[in-house]
């Protein structure tokens, strides 16, 4: 990787989903017709893809967009096969949905992080219609959406999930509202009273805390712990509120805390740098994170861009960004340049995904996806 760019990207390896990038001077968001239509996106936080679907949490129009995928992605502008969390494709408003922000899938289940509905919502096999959730995590019914459901933070409440990951078998859930990173190992197991019930968590003392910080800002406290990725040693954790990235060790990450810090000095400082020249090693609430075949994706939403961390050890402080995807070097950090929007420029990027060489990015103030090759 070079020092401010991509090897091999180039804008013959994009493509986008939703706004096309405009050739008028955008000093803004762009929004969408107030109509929600098949081809378009408003504001989506969160995108995963494999080898069989692209996922797209079009989280202003509270619905899950699906894209089948044959031997590669598909094109740019093309509209999706179908949609999750409304009727059809014109109706908008929170009913199943409201504001996902994650999703994943694991040995063909399909989870959605439901942030606004404070639940995790599961299908056994990808549905192709409207059909409710096979699980949830967080409330005992789809009638429900309260806070903790309405009650004191425990082992079985969530208060805005933002993000989620599969390690191996082991289901993350970052519980944002709550201050903590909760875990499942067997997510179907219920209790006496039909709830699932977390098997540990990272961030609080027991389950029944949720103090911002733990009290005091340290090596194993979130103030907003925003989404979950894994090398093979390091468990990352964004925490999005204290604009940094704590890395875990993988082997009980629960009892040991983090050893590796992007983003600050060190793990007692939360500073935010908005008004002055950035550079490789400060972060603005990164809501985003994804790794994959060493290297791991960063979404600095608040100074629009990615950054991409190559091989990084396991332990450190303040290490540098390789490269920046949505700025022309380290320095910059305005809403698309300052500029017109662009095949290369980002406003707010949320969500991102990694694989197998590419990485989607949730450009969710410019109402799309876009997808590079690296």
């Amino acid at each position: 990787m070079g020092a401010s760019t991509v090897t091999g990207l180039s804008p013959t390896s994009l493509r986008w989903y939703g706004a096309a990038p405009s050739t008028e001077r955008n000093f803004s968001m762009a929004l969408p017709d107030a109509q929600a239509r098949r081809g378009q996106l408003y504001c989506p936080r969160g995108v995963y893809f494999d080898d069989n679907y692209l996922l797209v949490c079009d989280s202003g129009n509270h619905r899950l967009l699906v894209w089948k995928i044959g031997d590669e992605l598909p094109s740019s502008h093309s509209e999706a096969d179908f949609v999750i969390g409304q009727p059809d494709f014109e109706t908008e408003g929170a009913k199943l949905l409201h504001l996902p922000t994650g999703v994943t899938m694991h040995q063909g289940r399909l989870l959605v992080a439901d942030a606004w509905h404070h639940r995790i919502l599961i299908w056994s096999k990808m549905p192709e219609h409207n059909q409710p959730p096979d699980f949830i995590i967080g409330q005992d019914s789809l009638e429900q959406s309260e806070p903790n459901r309405g009650a004191a933070v425990c082992d079985s409440s969530l208060y805005w999930p933002y993000g989620l990951a599969f390690v191996e078998d082991r289901l993350y859930i970052a519980d944002t509202g709550n201050r903590r990173v909760v875990y499942l190992d067997h997510f179907s197991k219920r209790d006496l009273s039909g709830r699932v019930k977390f098997d540990g968590l990272l961030g609080q003392d027991n389950f029944a805390c949720a103090e911002d910080n733990r009290g005091a800002i340290g090596a194993s406290s979130f103030r907003w712990a925003h989404d979950i990725c894994a090398s093979g040693e390091t468990l990352f954790i964004a925490d999005a509120g204290n604009h940094r990235v704590l890395g875990f060790p993988r082997e009980k990450p629960e009892a040991i805390a983090a050893n590796l810090l992007l983003g600050q000095c060190d793990f007692a400082s939360w500073e935010e740098y908005p008004y002055r020249p950035q550079s490789a090693s400060v972060l603005r609430f990164p809501y985003g994170v994804s790794y994959d075949d060493g290297v791991l994706a960063v979404a600095d939403t608040a100074n629009n861009r990615v950054l991409l961390f190559e091989h990084l050890p396991c332990q450190g402080v303040a290490l540098p960004a390789q490269a920046v995807i949505g700025q022309p070097d380290f320095e910059k950090n305005g809403e698309n340049n300052w500029k017109e929007v662009t095949d290369k420029s980002l406003c707010w990027p949320y969500g991102l995904h990694l694989h197998k060489g590419k990485l989607a990015i949730a450009d969710s103030g410019n109402n799309r996806v876009l997808v590079f090759s690296i």
